[in-house]
């Protein structure tokens, strides 16, 4: 650790915090205490800032699917098995996905009612995820889709609370108003609007984002969206993750902010050791850096701002004060008011 440099890797963080509230280093549970609170100061410093940090932003491109409706199907009412016929359900197309994919949607034989693809067992076999009520159906059109599509892994929420996709021009909308609008979702066409959905996690206890489009993309396109990062590190491989772990990992917050991680941590401290004075000092002296570190990554943002309306005295000074049609000026005579 340099002695005289900005503090930098995680090792670099905790064992400033432990010298600040000057206890021993080296000792494994005063070491811990320090390693956490330092993460909590990661975690914390991002939320409500995390919108205003442009380190934390970060772009991704979803590849949406054409729908697929080459052959015929099969199913008898009551039955959630599904037969083809000249399909190649189970194939990679062109962007090397398959034609038809777990969650996708499929309408039969004309109806708009759709049904969710729960397995596919082959090019010509696949599983409905409930029951088929219409009647039997034998060798009749279908029309597969999908509206669904995960987001990136470290995704937390968009940049932009209006807009999904700006170059697509894909409104965002909430859950409950996605739903109101588009309850059966099963007409694909060009996507005008999206929703933001979580599923419960499967296997761990990260919940699975995704987005839903409507109307289904009806041809293959590919849209990019901005979205703020759960991924607050980085190792010293340059792989990015959720918090600081290593001794090597390093915040993704520039190098020239890192120390305000320490004062965020040293608040914490001193106040699980019931000393209020000190947290309180260490606590102002963060919400001062924090003030000013918002301030500085705001380059471009919305301020205030005092624009007199030139337009009218522009549109004015081109005409004579006599009035009349608009004539040039070539000798000065019009600003000496001759």
């Amino acid at each position: 650790m340099s002695t005289t440099g900005q503090v930098q890797t995680f090792s670099e963080l905790y064992t400033d915090l432990q010298n600040r509230v000057r206890v021993q280093t080296g000792v494994t549970a005063t070491e811990t205490q320090a390693k956490r609170y330092i993460n909590v100061a990661l975690q914390d410093m991002h939320l409500g800032f995390d919108y205003k940090f442009p380190w934390a932003e970060r772009s991704a491109k979803l590849l949406l699917q054409a729908q697929y409706s080459t052959g015929t199907v099969t199913v008898t009412r009551g039955s959630t098995s599904l037969t083809g016929a000249s399909t190649a359900w189970n194939t990679a197309n062109a962007f090397s996905v398959n034609n038809m994919r777990v969650n996708g949607k499929i309408r039969i034989a004309g109806s708009i009612e759709p049904y969710t693809i729960s397995a596919v067992g082959g090019d010509t076999s696949a599983t409905l995820s409930s029951k088929f009520t219409g009647s039997d159906v034998s060798t009749e059109t279908y029309v597969y889709y999908e509206d669904e599509y995960d987001l990136a892994a470290d995704f937390l929420r968009p940049v932009d609370a209006q807009r999904f996709a700006e170059d697509a021009n894909i409104e965002l909308l909430s859950r409950t108003e996605f739903r109101r609008r588009y309850p059966s979702n099963s007409v694909t066409g060009i996507p005008s609007a999206a929703c933001i959905i979580d599923y419960a996690p499967s296997g761990n206890t990260t919940s699975i984002r995704r987005v839903r489009i409507n109307p289904p993309s009806s041809t293959a396109r590919s849209i990019t969206y901005a979205y703020i990062t759960s991924y607050l590190a980085t190792s010293s491989a340059g792989a990015a993750q959720a918090q600081l772990s290593a001794a090597d990992d390093e915040p993704i917050i520039p190098l020239r902010y890192r120390h305000a991680l320490v004062f965020h941590a040293l608040y914490h401290w001193y106040r699980d050791k019931k000393d209020d004075a000190r947290s309180l000092e260490a606590k102002g002296e963060y919400t001062d850096l924090m003030l000013r570190i918002s301030s500085d990554v705001e380059v471009g943002g919305v301020r205030p701002q005092l624009r007199p309306r030139v337009g009218g005295y522009a549109a004015r000074a081109r005409r004579p004060w006599r009035g009349g049609a608009r004539r040039y000026d070539l000798n000065g005579k019009f600003d000496r008011m001759e």
